[in-house]
């Protein structure tokens, strides 16, 4: 049986195909920008699949135009959402439909990762932070610009601010290096600041820190023993397509 996971964010979409040990395989990432998604995906993917589960915080058009061209080679379709429960993890939020699926999903892959509480922290075009603990209870979490987008607000306002370029300085001597060390910076602080708040609400050492998207490796070797998990989002969808109820290609799946 021929089944396939896809993470659509707002940059890439993120694709794989579940193995039989129920983990995602070979992941395949496009940049959607200015793409034609159905031409990439009739280059990449088999012309026919099973079952295919989606995770989507893209726009709606997008989101569309992802089910549409896999309407037309996939028998079964499941479209994750949030849920308030989920094998074990139990989300903060009075209204779940408002967190949004790619952080829930990333929670789910982490707390099946083992026991214990855990910082999971996506660096895509948000930097999002979410911490769970022990239990599985979801305490909350934060949602800030990441570096990339912080480049890229100042490069609209300030347009001689260049959007990208530099390296890391703890004191930069020139206007790259300064961006690239300001954004990053506030992203690693944030970070740093939600280990130590976790450590005092638990009342324990601080959790283990799981970072995951694009931009997670940059922002890696600057805080405390980091675990890289680039496909976190997807294995969580890997975890709730094995109980999830899929919508029948070619009716409503749009």
């Amino acid at each position: 049986m021929s089944r396939w996971l896809f993470d659509l964010g707002n940059t890439r979409l993120k694709a794989a195909p579940l193995g039989a040990d129920g983990r995602p395989g070979a992941v395949l990432a496009i940049a959607h920008d200015g793409v034609d998604l159905a031409a990439e995906l009739d280059r990449h993917l088999p012309p026919s699949i099973d079952a295919a589960a989606v995770a989507s915080v893209a726009a709606e058009p997008l989101r569309v135009a992802l089910l549409q061209a896999l309407a037309t080679r996939c028998q079964r379709i499941s479209l994750a959402s949030t849920a308030r429960q989920w094998a074990g993890l139990r989300i903060a939020y009075a209204d779940p439909s408002r967190l949004g699926v790619d952080r829930f999903l990333a929670m789910l892959g982490a707390r099946a990762e083992g026991p214990g509480a855990v910082l999971v922290c996506g660096v895509g075009t948000a930097l999002t932070v979410d911490l769970v603990d022990a239990d599985g209870l979801h305490r909350g979490g934060r949602i800030a610009p990441s570096p990339a987008l912080m480049r890229e607000a100042l490069h609209g306002r300030a347009s001689q601010l260049p959007a990208n370029g530099g390296v890391y300085r703890d004191f930069a001597d020139d206007t790259d290096d300064a961006l690239a060390s300001g954004c990053e910076g506030a992203a690693v602080a944030l970070v740093e600041r939600s280990l130590a708040a976790a450590a005092e609400l638990l009342g324990a050492p601080p959790p283990r820190l799981l970072l995951h998207g694009g931009g997670a490796a940059a922002l890696a070797a600057r805080l405390p023993a980091p675990e890289l998990r680039p496909d976190l989002v997807l294995e969580g969808l890997a975890r709730w397509s094995a109980a999830a109820s899929p919508v029948v290609a070619g009716t409503d799946a749009a």
